[in-house]
């Protein structure tokens, strides 16, 4: 191990209480992307981070303006001005809080609780961003760069990255490199380090009917005006058919079947159906027939109904006939769906069965392909060996259930392929009240990192 490796771990386990606090400082700024009333606030993480790569020695740090929320920007350069050059991909935005009367603390306050630090974005993924800037801080103080570093840390990817594509091809020589590191998965268990070699896709729209011109009175009306919501659950009811499958013509026509080597790769993995129920708390798993819940959630498509709004939902009784019904609909799609052939056949499921008593509208939200790569890659070999420094053992490998659209927008535009990995954990409550993040296995997750970095200055990732 070099001389610089040694003192940029030293420097990581000397400095664990300065990484936590400048992590708490970026979880106090409530950078909610999907509300307009925080747009300030992503306005305020930008900033703070374009600070941060300044501080790191990044003299050109700035904020890229897109036709969506800033892209934050810089370049470390290394003494050796033939050495590689690694993108980091990170991103600053949040989901939003709700409901916030499950919150133990402020959501917005980084409290420490049994080796755990609690906030929105602990996990995802400030907290994973906030490593590799820990882990590059610890090399810059410990002697050169041994790779050139460039950043794009994104203000919108929990609302699917919607101006991001356009964004890399307009600045494509500011995020040129040889690989893309990119923290935004997780790990299987805190003892078991993880590479992720698979992202399915998102696929996310908003459905509005409307019946009447405004909320009617049930028992005048009702029986001779068409109930909007009942028409929404209908057809909501109409995606699956009893055995879990997503009914939509041909939506499983470009799905890529597992091959038996894959389906032995992940039955190894140390997940099994009671891990899950435990995870969810639901009475019982359910999910396509035929399929494991390991590669249900990785390598099988998805429909799911993320929310339902209609008519009256508050204390006690109103006999009302509502006049709107609106539901939320996410897809997860997998190798080789494409995105916008499943919105073209969620639009046309709605033009051929709303019935004529209501009118509806369907608004795409976000649109992200899915991502698969080659487990064997240079760059997966430099962080493999990074993770079992770390950990002792060999990692693991699986498919990731959530979407990272930068991954293949950087595959497509630049040719550059990913490496996916991140710390957090399957209990960290992503997207839900109590997020939090496991300290001590973010810790490891730096010195990881700092092997990462000199492994692919080392190997060969061009």
């Amino acid at each position: 191990m070099s001389t610089t490796r040694d003192a940029a771990l030293r420097y990581a386990a000397d400095y664990t209480h300065h990484y936590r606090a400048k992590l708490a400082e970026l979880l106090a700024i409530p950078s909610i992307s999907t509300d307009p009333e925080h747009n300030a606030d992503v306005e305020h993480a930008a900033e703070w981070l374009t600070g941060e790569l300044a501080r790191l020695g990044a003299s050109n740090a700035e904020i890229l303006q897109t036709n969506g929320k800033p892209i934050v920007w810089g370049e470390l350069n290394a003494a050796d001005a033939d050495a590689p050059t690694i993108l980091v991909y990170g991103h600053y935005d949040v989901q939003p809080v709700d409901p916030l009367e499950l919150w133990n603390s402020q959501p917005f306050v980084a409290t420490e609780r049994d080796g755990s630090l609690y906030a929105r974005g602990a996990s995802d993924m400030k907290g994973q961003l906030m490593a590799a800037l820990a882990a590059l801080e610890a090399i810059k103080n410990s002697g050169a760069y041994p790779l050139n570093v460039r950043f794009l840390l994104e203000g919108e990817e929990e609302i699917g990255s919607p101006s991001l594509e356009a964004s890399i091809a307009r600045y494509a020589d500011r995020f040129r490199a040889d690989l893309c590191l990119n923290p935004d998965t997780g790990m299987i268990a805190a003892d078991c380090p993880t590479i992720t070699y698979g992202l399915r896709g998102l696929a996310y729209f908003e459905v509005r009917l409307r019946g009447p011109a405004h909320d009617l009175h049930s028992g005048i009306f009702g029986g001779a005006v068409e109930n909007p919501a009942h028409v929404l659950c209908d057809l909501l009811a109409g995606l699956h058919d009893e055995e879990g499958r997503v009914t939509l013509p041909g939506f499983y026509d470009r799905v890529r079947e597992l091959s038996a080597e894959e389906r032995e790769e992940l039955a190894r993995l140390p997940l099994d159906d009671q891990a899950f129920l435990q995870q969810t708390g639901a009475p019982a798993l359910f999910g396509e027939a035929g399929y494991t819940t390991v590669e249900r959630i990785g390598a099988r498509p998805t429909l799911e109904i993320n929310g339902m709004y209609s008519g009256f939902g508050g204390t006690g009784a109103k006999t009302v006939l509502p006049a709107t019904a609106t539901a939320k609909i996410s897809t997860r799609l997998v190798p080789d769906q494409d995105p916008a052939e499943v919105r073209d056949m969620l639009l046309e499921y709605f033009k051929t069965y709303v019935p004529q008593t209501v009118s509806h509208e369907v608004e795409v939200m976000a649109l992200g392909p899915p991502l698969i790569t080659e487990r064997d890659n240079p760059g997966n070999r430099a962080l493999a060996a990074a993770l079992e420094s770390v950990w002792g053992r060999k990692p693991l490998y699986k498919r990731e259930g959530g979407s990272i659209p930068v991954s293949i927008y950087l595959q497509r535009a630049l040719g550059m392929p990913s490496v996916l990995t991140g710390f957090g954990l399957p209990d960290d409550n992503l997207h839900a009240p109590n997020e939090k993040l496991d300290l001590a296995t973010w810790y490891r997750g730096i010195d990881a990192l700092i092997h990462f970095f000199y492994n692919a200055a080392d190997g060969d990732i061009r």
